[in-house]
Protein backbone atom coordinates (compact mmCIF):
# COMPACT_ATOMS: atom_id res chain seq x y z
CA UNK A 1 0.00 0.00 0.00
CA UNK A 2 1.08 3.58 -0.53
CA UNK A 3 0.35 6.69 1.49
CA UNK A 4 -1.69 9.49 -0.04
CA UNK A 5 -1.25 13.24 0.49
CA UNK A 6 -3.76 15.12 2.61
CA UNK A 7 -7.01 15.92 0.75
CA UNK A 8 -7.15 19.35 -0.84
CA UNK A 9 -10.83 19.58 -1.77
CA UNK A 10 -12.65 21.69 0.92
CA UNK A 11 -15.55 19.25 1.21
CA UNK A 12 -13.20 16.30 1.56
CA UNK A 13 -11.17 18.15 4.20
CA UNK A 14 -14.36 18.81 6.15
CA UNK A 15 -15.38 15.18 5.94
CA UNK A 16 -11.98 13.94 7.03
CA UNK A 17 -11.88 16.36 9.93
CA UNK A 18 -15.21 15.12 11.22
CA UNK A 19 -14.28 11.48 10.71
CA UNK A 20 -11.00 11.87 12.57
CA UNK A 21 -12.86 13.34 15.53
CA UNK A 22 -14.89 10.13 15.89
CA UNK A 23 -14.06 7.38 18.36
CA UNK A 24 -12.31 4.17 17.29
CA UNK A 25 -13.71 1.27 19.26
CA UNK A 26 -11.62 -1.67 18.09
CA UNK A 27 -8.14 -2.18 19.49
CA UNK A 28 -8.09 -5.89 20.02
CA UNK A 29 -6.25 -8.05 17.53
CA UNK A 30 -2.98 -8.16 16.20
CA UNK A 31 -0.15 -6.65 9.49
CA UNK A 32 0.56 -6.65 6.16
CA UNK A 33 -0.34 -5.55 2.68
CA UNK A 34 -3.98 -5.93 1.70
CA UNK A 35 -3.01 -6.65 -1.89
CA UNK A 36 -2.42 -10.30 -1.05
CA UNK A 37 -5.89 -10.71 0.36
CA UNK A 38 -7.34 -8.82 -2.56
CA UNK A 39 -5.78 -11.27 -4.98
CA UNK A 40 -7.51 -14.15 -3.19
CA UNK A 41 -10.78 -12.23 -3.03
CA UNK A 42 -10.61 -11.64 -6.76
CA UNK A 43 -10.01 -15.36 -7.29
CA UNK A 44 -13.52 -16.21 -6.11
CA UNK A 45 -15.11 -13.97 -8.72
CA UNK A 46 -17.56 -15.83 -10.97
CA UNK A 47 -17.50 -15.87 -14.78
CA UNK A 48 -18.52 -12.67 -16.56
CA UNK A 49 -22.32 -12.38 -16.54
CA UNK A 50 -24.01 -11.49 -19.84
CA UNK A 51 -25.50 -8.30 -18.37
CA UNK A 52 -22.16 -6.89 -17.25
CA UNK A 53 -21.36 -5.49 -20.68
CA UNK A 54 -24.77 -3.98 -21.46
CA UNK A 55 -24.83 -0.28 -22.26
CA UNK A 56 -28.50 0.10 -23.21
CA UNK A 57 -29.82 0.17 -19.66
CA UNK A 58 -32.74 2.56 -19.20
CA UNK A 59 -32.26 4.26 -15.85
CA UNK A 60 -34.95 5.96 -13.77
CA UNK A 61 -34.83 9.73 -13.50
CA UNK A 62 -32.17 10.76 -10.98
CA UNK A 63 -33.79 12.89 -8.28
CA UNK A 64 -30.56 13.44 -6.34
CA UNK A 65 -30.42 17.19 -6.95
CA UNK A 66 -33.76 17.83 -5.26
CA UNK A 67 -34.24 14.72 -3.10
CA UNK A 68 -31.22 14.63 -0.79
CA UNK A 69 -31.57 11.09 0.47
CA UNK A 70 -29.93 7.64 0.26
CA UNK A 71 -31.45 4.38 1.51
CA UNK A 72 -28.66 1.91 2.28
CA UNK A 73 -29.16 -1.81 3.00
CA UNK A 74 -26.21 -3.53 4.64
CA UNK A 75 -25.29 -6.48 6.85
CA UNK A 76 -25.24 -6.44 10.66
CA UNK A 77 -22.16 -5.03 12.44
CA UNK A 78 -20.72 -3.71 9.19
CA UNK A 79 -20.25 0.01 9.91
CA UNK A 80 -18.57 2.01 12.65
CA UNK A 81 -20.73 2.87 15.67
CA UNK A 82 -20.28 5.33 18.51
CA UNK A 83 -21.10 3.34 21.66
CA UNK A 84 -22.43 6.35 23.53
CA UNK A 85 -24.74 7.79 20.88
CA UNK A 86 -25.39 4.59 18.88
CA UNK A 87 -24.79 6.59 15.70
CA UNK A 88 -22.35 5.92 12.88
CA UNK A 89 -19.58 8.56 13.05
CA UNK A 90 -18.47 8.29 9.41
CA UNK A 91 -22.06 8.41 8.21
CA UNK A 92 -22.84 11.38 10.44
CA UNK A 93 -19.84 13.21 9.00
CA UNK A 94 -20.97 12.50 5.44
CA UNK A 95 -24.50 13.75 6.13
CA UNK A 96 -23.29 16.93 7.82
CA UNK A 97 -20.87 17.79 5.03
CA UNK A 98 -23.18 17.01 2.10
CA UNK A 99 -26.68 17.69 3.41
CA UNK A 100 -27.72 14.22 2.20
CA UNK A 101 -29.77 12.13 4.62
CA UNK A 102 -28.72 8.48 4.75
CA UNK A 103 -31.27 5.97 6.02
CA UNK A 104 -29.08 3.07 7.05
CA UNK A 105 -30.65 -0.34 7.67
CA UNK A 106 -29.20 -3.72 8.56
CA UNK A 107 -31.55 -5.53 6.19
CA UNK A 108 -29.22 -8.26 4.95
CA UNK A 109 -28.87 -11.46 6.95
CA UNK A 110 -28.05 -13.83 4.11
CA UNK A 111 -27.33 -13.32 0.38
CA UNK A 112 -30.05 -15.66 -0.88
CA UNK A 113 -32.73 -14.51 1.52
CA UNK A 114 -32.31 -10.83 0.73
CA UNK A 115 -31.91 -11.34 -3.00
CA UNK A 116 -35.04 -13.50 -3.20
CA UNK A 117 -36.93 -10.79 -1.31
CA UNK A 118 -36.05 -7.92 -3.66
CA UNK A 119 -35.40 -9.63 -7.02
CA UNK A 120 -39.04 -10.02 -8.13
CA UNK A 121 -39.61 -6.26 -7.83
CA UNK A 122 -36.31 -5.38 -9.47
CA UNK A 123 -37.07 -7.68 -12.41
CA UNK A 124 -40.31 -5.77 -12.91
CA UNK A 125 -38.41 -2.46 -12.56
CA UNK A 126 -40.30 -1.63 -9.39
CA UNK A 127 -38.73 0.44 -6.61
CA UNK A 128 -37.55 -1.48 -3.53
CA UNK A 129 -36.96 1.55 -1.31
CA UNK A 130 -33.19 1.03 -1.38
CA UNK A 131 -30.45 2.92 -3.25
CA UNK A 132 -27.48 0.83 -2.16
CA UNK A 133 -27.09 -2.83 -1.28
CA UNK A 134 -24.12 -5.03 -0.44
CA UNK A 135 -23.72 -8.54 -1.85
CA UNK A 136 -20.95 -11.14 -1.82
CA UNK A 137 -19.13 -11.75 -5.13
CA UNK A 138 -21.14 -14.79 -6.19
CA UNK A 139 -24.43 -13.01 -5.57
CA UNK A 140 -23.14 -9.80 -7.14
CA UNK A 141 -22.57 -11.93 -10.24
CA UNK A 142 -26.20 -13.02 -10.19
CA UNK A 143 -27.40 -9.43 -9.76
CA UNK A 144 -25.36 -8.30 -12.76
CA UNK A 145 -26.26 -11.34 -14.84
CA UNK A 146 -29.91 -10.35 -14.50
CA UNK A 147 -29.20 -6.67 -15.17
CA UNK A 148 -30.46 -5.53 -11.76
CA UNK A 149 -27.78 -2.93 -10.95
CA UNK A 150 -27.04 0.50 -12.37
CA UNK A 151 -23.68 1.35 -13.96
CA UNK A 152 -21.39 3.70 -12.05
CA UNK A 153 -20.14 7.00 -13.45
CA UNK A 154 -16.58 6.51 -12.27
CA UNK A 155 -15.44 9.91 -13.51
CA UNK A 156 -17.65 11.37 -10.77
CA UNK A 157 -15.93 9.19 -8.14
CA UNK A 158 -12.40 10.61 -7.70
CA UNK A 159 -11.48 8.33 -4.78
CA UNK A 160 -12.54 5.07 -6.45
CA UNK A 161 -8.98 4.59 -7.83
CA UNK A 162 -7.94 3.91 -4.23
CA UNK A 163 -9.33 0.39 -4.72
CA UNK A 164 -6.60 -2.23 -4.28
CA UNK A 165 -5.20 -2.97 -7.77
CA UNK A 166 -5.86 -6.71 -7.60
CA UNK A 167 -9.59 -6.04 -7.01
CA UNK A 168 -10.02 -3.71 -9.96
CA UNK A 169 -10.46 -6.37 -12.64
CA UNK A 170 -12.88 -9.06 -11.51
CA UNK A 171 -14.49 -11.36 -14.02
CA UNK A 172 -18.05 -10.69 -12.89
CA UNK A 173 -17.63 -6.91 -13.29
CA UNK A 174 -14.76 -5.99 -15.66
CA UNK A 175 -13.43 -2.52 -14.92
CA UNK A 176 -15.69 -2.23 -11.87
CA UNK A 177 -18.41 -0.55 -13.92
CA UNK A 178 -21.18 -1.65 -11.56
CA UNK A 179 -19.65 -2.37 -8.16
CA UNK A 180 -17.08 -1.38 -5.55
CA UNK A 181 -15.95 -3.66 -2.71
CA UNK A 182 -17.19 -2.73 0.74
CA UNK A 183 -15.18 -5.12 2.92
CA UNK A 184 -13.78 -8.63 2.73
CA UNK A 185 -13.42 -11.28 5.40
CA UNK A 186 -12.66 -14.80 6.52
CA UNK A 187 -14.79 -17.79 7.42
CA UNK A 188 -13.50 -19.79 10.38
CA UNK A 189 -14.23 -21.03 13.89
CA UNK A 190 -15.46 -18.82 16.72
CA UNK A 191 -15.86 -19.83 20.35
CA UNK A 192 -15.94 -18.61 23.94
CA UNK A 193 -12.76 -19.93 25.50
CA UNK A 194 -13.84 -19.33 29.09
CA UNK A 195 -17.18 -21.09 28.73
CA UNK A 196 -15.63 -23.94 26.78
CA UNK A 197 -12.48 -24.30 28.86
CA UNK A 198 -10.24 -25.15 25.92
CA UNK A 199 -9.21 -24.06 22.44
CA UNK A 200 -10.74 -25.26 19.18
CA UNK A 201 -8.40 -25.91 16.25
CA UNK A 202 -10.37 -27.99 13.77
CA UNK A 203 -13.89 -28.09 12.37
CA UNK A 204 -14.31 -31.54 13.87
CA UNK A 205 -13.79 -30.02 17.33
CA UNK A 206 -17.23 -28.44 16.98
CA UNK A 207 -18.88 -31.86 17.15
CA UNK A 208 -17.56 -32.68 20.64
CA UNK A 209 -20.21 -34.10 23.01
CA UNK A 210 -20.05 -31.16 25.42
CA UNK A 211 -20.88 -28.76 22.57
CA UNK A 212 -24.01 -30.59 21.50
CA UNK A 213 -26.78 -28.06 20.87
CA UNK A 214 -24.41 -25.13 21.44
CA UNK A 215 -23.04 -24.73 17.91
CA UNK A 216 -24.22 -22.37 15.17
CA UNK A 217 -23.11 -22.53 11.54
CA UNK A 218 -23.52 -20.15 8.62
CA UNK A 219 -26.32 -20.49 6.07
CA UNK A 220 -23.80 -19.47 3.38
CA UNK A 221 -22.70 -22.90 2.15
CA UNK A 222 -19.50 -21.54 0.61
CA UNK A 223 -18.29 -20.93 4.16
CA UNK A 224 -19.86 -23.76 6.16
CA UNK A 225 -19.45 -26.51 3.57
CA UNK A 226 -16.24 -24.87 2.34
CA UNK A 227 -14.57 -25.28 5.74
CA UNK A 228 -15.76 -28.88 5.98
CA UNK A 229 -14.46 -29.61 2.48
CA UNK A 230 -11.07 -28.17 3.43
CA UNK A 231 -11.06 -30.37 6.52
CA UNK A 232 -11.72 -33.31 4.18
CA UNK A 233 -8.63 -32.39 2.16
CA UNK A 234 -10.49 -30.72 -0.72
CA UNK A 235 -9.01 -27.70 -2.50
CA UNK A 236 -12.06 -25.43 -2.59
CA UNK A 237 -10.32 -23.06 -4.97
CA UNK A 238 -9.82 -25.85 -7.52
CA UNK A 239 -11.85 -28.29 -9.58
CA UNK A 240 -13.71 -30.07 -6.81
CA UNK A 241 -16.58 -32.42 -7.64
CA UNK A 242 -20.27 -32.51 -6.85
CA UNK A 243 -19.65 -35.62 -4.76
CA UNK A 244 -17.20 -33.70 -2.59
CA UNK A 245 -19.75 -30.94 -2.08
CA UNK A 246 -22.45 -33.48 -1.24
CA UNK A 247 -20.18 -35.14 1.34
CA UNK A 248 -19.84 -31.81 3.14
CA UNK A 249 -23.58 -31.17 2.92
CA UNK A 250 -24.26 -34.62 4.36
CA UNK A 251 -21.99 -33.88 7.31
CA UNK A 252 -23.99 -30.74 8.08
CA UNK A 253 -27.24 -32.73 7.79
CA UNK A 254 -25.85 -35.36 10.14
CA UNK A 255 -24.96 -32.82 12.82
CA UNK A 256 -28.29 -31.05 12.50
CA UNK A 257 -30.03 -34.40 12.99
CA UNK A 258 -27.91 -35.48 15.97
CA UNK A 259 -28.44 -32.15 17.71
CA UNK A 260 -24.87 -30.91 17.53
CA UNK A 261 -25.85 -27.90 15.41
CA UNK A 262 -28.32 -25.62 17.16
CA UNK A 263 -28.99 -23.28 14.24
CA UNK A 264 -27.98 -22.68 10.63
CA UNK A 265 -28.24 -18.92 10.23
CA UNK A 266 -27.12 -15.85 8.36
CA UNK A 267 -25.75 -12.83 10.18
CA UNK A 268 -28.30 -13.32 12.97
CA UNK A 269 -26.24 -16.19 14.38
CA UNK A 270 -24.64 -13.48 16.53
CA UNK A 271 -27.80 -13.33 18.64
CA UNK A 272 -27.35 -16.97 19.69
CA UNK A 273 -23.76 -16.26 20.71
CA UNK A 274 -24.70 -13.08 22.59
CA UNK A 275 -27.50 -14.82 24.49
CA UNK A 276 -25.33 -17.77 25.46
CA UNK A 277 -27.56 -20.25 23.66
CA UNK A 278 -24.51 -21.09 21.56
CA UNK A 279 -20.84 -20.82 22.52
CA UNK A 280 -19.13 -21.91 19.31
CA UNK A 281 -19.65 -22.10 15.58
CA UNK A 282 -18.61 -21.50 12.01
CA UNK A 283 -18.49 -17.71 11.84
CA UNK A 284 -17.18 -14.64 10.02
CA UNK A 285 -14.00 -12.99 11.26
CA UNK A 286 -15.16 -9.44 11.97
CA UNK A 287 -18.25 -10.59 13.81
CA UNK A 288 -16.21 -12.06 16.63
CA UNK A 289 -14.51 -8.72 17.16
CA UNK A 290 -17.98 -7.15 17.35
CA UNK A 291 -19.08 -9.80 19.82
CA UNK A 292 -16.01 -9.28 21.98
CA UNK A 293 -16.60 -5.53 22.11
CA UNK A 294 -20.38 -5.59 22.63
CA UNK A 295 -20.30 -8.23 25.36
CA UNK A 296 -17.07 -6.88 26.90
CA UNK A 297 -15.91 -10.49 26.98
CA UNK A 298 -12.35 -10.97 25.71
CA UNK A 299 -12.69 -14.73 25.77
CA UNK A 300 -14.52 -14.72 22.42
CA UNK A 301 -11.96 -16.05 19.96
CA UNK A 302 -11.77 -16.35 16.17
CA UNK A 303 -9.37 -18.81 14.55
CA UNK A 304 -8.78 -20.21 11.11
CA UNK A 305 -8.90 -24.03 11.31
CA UNK A 306 -5.63 -25.92 10.89
CA UNK A 307 -7.03 -27.26 7.60
CA UNK A 308 -7.62 -23.74 6.28
CA UNK A 309 -10.13 -20.89 6.19
CA UNK A 310 -12.29 -19.23 3.54
CA UNK A 311 -12.00 -15.68 2.19
CA UNK A 312 -14.57 -13.53 0.39
CA UNK A 313 -15.52 -9.94 -0.45
CA UNK A 314 -18.80 -8.00 -0.33
CA UNK A 315 -19.67 -5.37 -2.93
CA UNK A 316 -21.65 -2.13 -2.97
CA UNK A 317 -24.07 -1.78 -5.89
CA UNK A 318 -26.92 0.54 -6.87
CA UNK A 319 -30.26 -1.21 -7.60
CA UNK A 320 -31.58 -0.71 -11.12
CA UNK A 321 -34.64 1.13 -9.75
CA UNK A 322 -32.82 3.64 -7.52
CA UNK A 323 -33.73 7.28 -8.17
CA UNK A 324 -30.78 8.61 -6.14
CA UNK A 325 -27.84 7.46 -8.25
CA UNK A 326 -25.66 10.59 -7.93
CA UNK A 327 -26.17 10.79 -4.17
CA UNK A 328 -25.28 7.13 -3.79
CA UNK A 329 -22.14 7.35 -5.90
CA UNK A 330 -21.04 10.27 -3.72
CA UNK A 331 -21.45 8.06 -0.64
CA UNK A 332 -19.58 5.14 -2.22
CA UNK A 333 -16.75 7.46 -3.21
CA UNK A 334 -16.61 8.96 0.28
CA UNK A 335 -15.82 5.58 1.80
CA UNK A 336 -12.84 5.22 -0.52
CA UNK A 337 -10.97 8.01 1.22
CA UNK A 338 -8.17 6.29 3.20
CA UNK A 339 -8.96 8.32 6.33
CA UNK A 340 -12.60 7.24 6.28
CA UNK A 341 -11.87 3.64 5.31
CA UNK A 342 -9.41 3.41 8.20
CA UNK A 343 -12.07 4.33 10.73
CA UNK A 344 -14.49 1.75 9.35
CA UNK A 345 -11.77 -0.92 9.32
CA UNK A 346 -10.83 -0.15 12.92
CA UNK A 347 -14.39 -0.79 13.98
CA UNK A 348 -15.61 -3.69 11.84
CA UNK A 349 -12.29 -5.60 11.74
CA UNK A 350 -12.87 -6.93 8.23
CA UNK A 351 -10.44 -6.84 5.28
CA UNK A 352 -10.15 -3.25 4.04
CA UNK A 353 -10.09 -2.81 0.22
CA UNK A 354 -8.79 0.78 0.24
CA UNK A 355 -5.22 1.78 -0.54
CA UNK A 356 -3.66 3.97 2.13
CA UNK A 357 -6.11 3.02 4.89
CA UNK A 358 -3.54 0.97 6.76
CA UNK A 359 -1.07 3.84 6.90
CA UNK A 360 -3.80 6.18 8.10
CA UNK A 361 -4.88 3.78 10.82
CA UNK A 362 -1.27 3.25 11.95
CA UNK A 363 -1.08 6.94 12.85
CA UNK A 364 -3.63 6.51 15.63
CA UNK A 365 -3.83 2.78 16.34
CA UNK A 366 -0.73 0.80 15.43
CA UNK A 367 -2.06 -2.38 17.04
CA UNK A 368 -5.20 -2.55 14.91
CA UNK A 369 -3.21 -1.52 11.82
CA UNK A 370 -1.09 -4.61 12.46
CA UNK A 371 -4.11 -6.94 12.57
CA UNK A 372 -3.66 -9.67 9.93
CA UNK A 373 -7.42 -10.18 9.75
CA UNK A 374 -7.77 -6.59 8.43
CA UNK A 375 -4.53 -6.20 6.45
CA UNK A 376 -3.30 -9.75 5.67
CA UNK A 377 0.16 -10.46 4.29
CA UNK A 378 1.09 -13.11 1.72
CA UNK A 379 2.84 -15.03 4.48
CA UNK A 380 -0.21 -14.99 6.72
CA UNK A 381 -2.54 -16.20 3.98
CA UNK A 382 -0.16 -18.98 2.96
CA UNK A 383 0.54 -20.17 6.49
CA UNK A 384 -3.16 -20.14 7.37
CA UNK A 385 -4.08 -22.07 4.18
CA UNK A 386 -6.69 -19.50 3.22
CA UNK A 387 -8.68 -20.25 0.07
CA UNK A 388 -11.48 -18.62 -1.90
CA UNK A 389 -14.35 -20.93 -2.81
CA UNK A 390 -14.04 -21.19 -6.57
CA UNK A 391 -16.56 -19.59 -8.88
CA UNK A 392 -19.43 -21.89 -9.76
CA UNK A 393 -21.06 -22.14 -13.15
CA UNK A 394 -24.74 -21.17 -13.35
CA UNK A 395 -25.72 -24.85 -13.42
CA UNK A 396 -23.54 -25.69 -10.43
CA UNK A 397 -24.86 -22.71 -8.50
CA UNK A 398 -28.47 -23.76 -9.10
CA UNK A 399 -27.76 -27.43 -8.36
CA UNK A 400 -25.80 -26.88 -5.15
CA UNK A 401 -28.23 -24.23 -3.92
CA UNK A 402 -31.11 -26.67 -4.34
CA UNK A 403 -29.23 -29.37 -2.45
CA UNK A 404 -28.31 -26.91 0.31
CA UNK A 405 -31.94 -25.83 0.65
CA UNK A 406 -32.82 -29.42 1.41
CA UNK A 407 -30.14 -29.51 4.12
CA UNK A 408 -31.75 -26.44 5.65
CA UNK A 409 -35.19 -27.98 5.40
CA UNK A 410 -36.50 -25.34 3.03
Amino acid sequence: MSSRPAPTDPTVRALVSMVQSGLTRRRMLGLGGGAAAAALLAACAPPTPPAAGKTDVVLPKDLSATDKVINWANWTAYLDVDDATKTHPTLEAFQKATGITVNYSEDIDDNNTYFNKIAPQLREKQAIGRDLFVFTDWMANRVLREGLAQPLDLIQMPHAPNLLPSLREVSFDPGRRYSLPWQGGFGGIGYNKNKLGRDLKNVSDLWAPDLKGKVVVLSEFRDTAGLIMQANGVDISGSFTKAQVQTAFEEVSKHIADGSIRRVKGNSYLEDLKSGNAIAGIVWSGDLATLKAETEDDSWTFVLPESGGTIWTDNMMIPITSAHRSNTMKLMDYYYQPEVAAQVAAYVNYICPVLGAQEELAKTDATTAANPFIFPTDTFLTEQKVQAFRALTSDEDADYSTLWSKVLGE
